[in-house]
């Protein structure tokens, strides 16, 4: 399994329906508003690391309000 955290900033006022939206897709497991550089933070868990590529560039960068994201993938120690 692949595990990763998306940072997400979103247009100011938008907040609600960019939440909204992710929480819907495939993948995504935990959303959490954020204070602070970036406003909401997601949780992603696939089969591969090729599936969150395909859902941060195709299903969330494409969200109206989007502004930038920040991917963070987890590794074994």
């Amino acid at each position: 399994m692949s595990v990763a955290f998306v940072l997400i900033r979103v247009i100011p006022g938008k907040e609600h329906e960019v939440y909204n939206r992710v929480s819907l897709l495939k993948y995504v497991t935990e959303v959490h508003p954020l204070l602070g550089e970036y406003d909401i933070i997601v949780r992603i868990d696939t089969e591969n690391m090729s599936e969150i590529g395909k859902l941060v560039i195709q299903d969330i960068r494409t969200i109206s309000g989007v502004v930038d994201t920040k991917t963070l993938t987890e590794i074994k120690l």
